[in-house]
């Protein structure tokens, strides 16, 4: 099997984890502050055992926003990325779809709405939600960038860049859903047939992603290369 093959099926596994444990606890759990706070430990603690499982294969992307940033500052080629795409939206929607089977009828199946977002009965806030995304994603793309790119904290990477998720839904949760990924978004949105907001958390968590990545990998790396360029 094919090192590109192994990564993409990590991608998925890994993005099916995410969009599976973290919506399910997203629909199942009660509103208010202390589903709130379960909701972001359930993404959190799932992003860590991804880290820590299919990192070392695939880097764990498992967000296509992420795999952008990585796109346009050279991490990845362009056939890694669309390879990640393809298995980041599969894992989503498989995911969505085993909520859809597993959970009562009416359920929200976790999708990543909030007050800004623009739903039957609400106008809610576009320009607002995609800043909030794209704030919320660029934090989270800097701890990819400085953790697991540049490998700056060793064998806390994977709680490293969990706890900036945890942190960023526990403030974004109840204006956005804090996406800060398009496959997220995307599982629950197919299974429940409902695109009317999908589009927004493409383009926020995009400009977020390639604002954090170019800018990390502009400011803090490129000296780093030059070093290391210099040694012996």
């Amino acid at each position: 099997m094919s090192r590109l093959t192994q990564a993409g099926i990590a991608e998925f596994i890994g993005t099916f984890t995410l969009v599976l444990l973290g919506a399910g606890a997203g629909s199942i759990v009660d509103k208010g502050s202390a589903g709130l706070i379960a909701n972001a430990l359930a993404h959190g603690m799932a992003l860590v055992f991804i880290i820590y499982t299919w990192g070392w294969i695939s880097g764990a992307h498992v967000n296509p926003a992420v795999t952008l940033a990585a796109l346009l500052t050279g991490k990845v080629d362009v056939s890694k990325a669309i390879c990640y795409w393809i298995a980041q939206f599969a894992g989503g929607a498989a995911a969505g779809y085993l909520l859809l089977y597993l959970l009562p009828e009416g359920s929200s199946l976790g999708q990543t709405i909030g007050s800004l977002t623009p739903v039957a009965g609400s106008t809610g806030d576009p320009v607002k939600l995609m800043v909030v995304e794209a704030v919320l994603t660029f934090f989270l793309v800097c701890a990819v960038f400085a953790n697991g790119i540049a490998g700056k904290n060793g064998n806390v990477v994977g709680l490293a860049i969990a706890m900036v998720l945890v942190a960023d839904i526990l403030m974004g949760g109840p204006l956005t859903g804090a996406s800060m990924n398009p496959a997220r978004t995307f599982g629950p949105a197919l299974a429940k047939m409902n695109f009317s907001y999908f589009h927004y958390y493409l383009i926020g968590p995009a400009i977020g992603a390639v604002v954090a990545g170019v800018m990390y990998n502009t400011l803090f790396l490129s000296d780093e290369k030059i070093e290391l360029s210099r040694r012996p």
